[in-house]
């Protein structure tokens, strides 16, 4: 049964650790997220740096399985859903539906470009209506800088209009704080969570009445960012944040993925944490160099890091 949580606070799109041969690690995976959840973060699994749209349907359900079986509760997981393929998102959603997860992240099927808000709102409307499940709550997943496929504000509100409470929020993942706000403007009055793409915009989302952020380094630097999500309404916030932009952009000097697996690598003495699915390539040694030294400059560190190992 799915539980009535709401999500709220920080999430992260988990890092799929893989093997040599190219497969998923669970034993990794599930320390990884339970190493998350202990510093008050929340699994959005599948997600754009979880190397989601590289892994199969069965894939993922069987590492969504692995994790419940683990123990994992399922109310602090929002597995990416997703797909260019309708019958793939149905499928996998009903899935994490039945396990009991409180919402999915939903990207629009993202192949074909310049797609009309009508084809969008029957992709959407297709899914929700084939899974038909009261219990289905649904976050839409607006990334145009790599789906190529906006969600409009227009689309927004003709799915709220046709499914209330089950279109419950997105992660606004434009990098344009003007759309976020205008989201929160004319959403959040309706109980439509928005959680930031990034902890950039953490504190700006909080006072503008978000529910959160939804980030990469999530992964790798949890604790200050759930501190800034904690405190964020006490003196000091904007230094708390300014903290987290410096660490963030670090990272994303270099390519984000493999940058964030080349950071749990060296501070775990574990090299198989680099390893990516072509086509992505693990960082170089120059590069690895100047993560590592660019992040021991912004004071990075990584507690507790033998639980990762």
């Amino acid at each position: 049964m799915t539980s009535t949580y709401r999500p709220q606070g920080v999430y992260s799109p988990v890092l799929t650790p893989f093997n040599a041969d190219l497969t998923p690690a669970p034993d990794r995976f599930v320390r990884h997220c339970r190493w998350l959840l202990d510093q008050g973060v929340g699994l959005a699994v599948f997600g754009t740096n979880s190397e989601a749209n590289s892994l199969t349907v069965a894939e993922k359900s069987g590492l969504l399985d692995t994790l419940l079986e683990a123990g994992v509760p399922p109310e602090r997981l929002m597995p990416g859903t997703g797909a260019c393929a309708l019958p793939d998102t149905v499928e996998l959603t009903r899935h994490a539906v039945k396990a009991g997860c409180s919402g999915v992240l939903m990207l629009p099927p993202f192949y074909y470009k310049g797609v009309s808000d009508e084809g969008l709102y029957r992709a959407f409307a297709t899914v929700i209506d084939q899974v038909a499940d009261s219990r289905l709550r649904v976050y839409l997943y607006h990334i145009p800088p790599m789906s190529q496929v906006p969600i409009s504000l227009a689309l927004i509100d003709r799915l709220l209009k046709a499914y209330p409470g089950i279109v419950a929020g997105v992660k606004d993942s434009s990098g344009d704080w003007s759309n976020t706000a205008a989201m929160l403007e004319r959403f959040q009055p309706q109980g439509f969570d928005v959680f930031a793409g990034s902890e950039n915009f953490l504190l700006a989302n909080l006072r503008g009445g978000g529910v959160g952020c939804i980030t990469a380094t999530g992964n790798v630097n949890p604790g200050p960012i759930v501190n800034l999500y904690q405190r964020w309404q006490e003196p000091g916030a904007d230094e708390l944040q300014k903290g987290l932009d410096a660490t963030r952009a670090v990272f994303a000097k270099l390519p984000m993925i493999p940058a964030m697996k080349a950071a749990i690598a060296w501070k775990t003495g574990r090299n198989e944490w680099a390893t990516v699915r072509p086509p992505l390539i693990e960082l170089n040694g120059d590069q690895r160099t100047q993560l590592q030294q660019q992040l021991d400059g912004v004071g990075f560190v990584l507690p507790k890091a033998d639980l990762l190992a």
